[in-house]
């Protein structure tokens, strides 16, 4: 009886952290938001100019279409509690990693190894993911195991290790180093690193002066994503509108330093407004969206660096238009394993 009671305590628990309002009233806010741009995109669609500037009206609203795609499938991951945003992720991942995959051709000999990153590794590290801080007795949770100290081990140590050597074993060593090389950093980018997304609802977070937190992780990966996505559009808008000084011209010749500054300032500030629905003080959210930025900017360049080095575009062509699906989440997987690691530090 008292097993039961206490079991009922928790899924009540459980289930009121889940359904905290603010994560409803963060949810309104970027609906809001989607849908007042959205009816601008109707309005400037609707001008006879042409040019640069249709051009731009356009690609505003092929990425309004995937931020509208984006949080349809966002929300029915959350129909299905954490284990459906673990899930949703782990597609996600999957998906990505096969545009990563195909956008740098592979020789007969890594087929082998890649089934074993796709169908192995990627979801053992998902698995981990979802046991996380809490798991079933018969898997350690009687002994307090936190799977933590396996899923940020698993793919940087064992993967790593095992991928060379699987290749090895097939026998090719044409261009040896640089296949493995690629399958690995693929792997890391596009699983690991973005797996450290879900993880976040698996933290037990507290303010900075100890104070427990009463509100739920959905909301802090909600924030994380958000300010991620905005990051980008704000270098962009800001080097449209200031930009002198191109970071790299031959990586992608769109983003400046002043593009970049003018992110962190207003993604800070967009951060610090929506600090009420985590755990961070005003001035705490904005720092981190200052760091997103940056870590944002690292994965856009990132990626356009790999896409010159294979003479591609695009990624892939998930909303026909307009990139792939690692066009769109490039700045989540660099950003994500950072925001994690700061917020398990100091808010945990």
């Amino acid at each position: 009886m008292l097993t039961e009671l206490t079991l009922s305590s928790m899924t009540l628990i459980a289930e009121g952290d889940w359904h905290d309002a603010r994560t409803y009233v963060l949810l309104a806010v970027i609906l809001a938001a989607l849908s007042i741009a959205s009816g601008v995109g109707v309005v400037l669609k609707r001008r006879e100019k042409v040019g640069i500037e249709s051009a731009l009206i356009n690609r505003f609203n092929h990425k309004l279409r995937i931020w509208w795609l984006m949080v349809a499938i966002f929300a029915f991951g959350f129909l299905f509690h954490r284990i459906g945003v673990v899930v949703l992720f782990g597609l996600v991942s999957f998906w990505a990693l096969r545009e990563f995959i195909t956008m740098t051709p592979t020789r007969r000999g890594d087929h082998r190894t890649l089934f074993w990153v796709f169908f192995i590794f990627t979801p053992i590290q998902y698995f981990l993911i979802a046991l996380g801080s809490d798991p079933p007795t018969w898997l350690g949770g009687e002994r307090g195991i936190d799977y933590y100290d396996y899923y940020s081990i698993v793919i940087p140590v064992y993967a790593s290790l095992f991928v060379p050597a699987r290749a090895a074993f097939a026998g090719d060593y044409k261009r040896f180093l640089e296949r493995s090389a690629k399958i690995q950093f693929g792997l890391l980018i596009c699983v690991y690193s973005l797996s450290y997304a879900p993880a976040i609802l698996d933290l037990k977070l507290v303010q900075t002066d100890g104070t427990p937190w009463d509100g739920s992780t959905v909301s802090v990966l909600l924030f994380l994503v958000l300010i991620a996505q905005l990051a980008s559009v704000f270098e962009r808008a800001w080097g449209k509108l200031a930009g002198r000084h191109v970071i790299a011209e031959r990586i992608n010749a769109s983003r400046t330093w002043e593009g970049l500054l003018g992110s962190m300032v207003t993604t800070g500030f967009v951060a610090a407004t929506l600090s009420w629905s985590t755990p961070f003080h005003w001035w705490e959210a904005g720092m981190l969206g200052a760091v997103v930025t940056v870590m944002a900017c690292g994965g856009t360049m990132t990626m356009s660096a790999i896409k010159r080095d294979r003479g591609v575009t695009d990624t892939g062509t998930l909303v026909q238009g307009h990139a792939g699906l690692l066009d769109q989440i490039d700045s989540i997987c660099f950003a994500a394993p950072v925001f994690y690691h700061f917020t398990r530090f100091f808010w945990v």
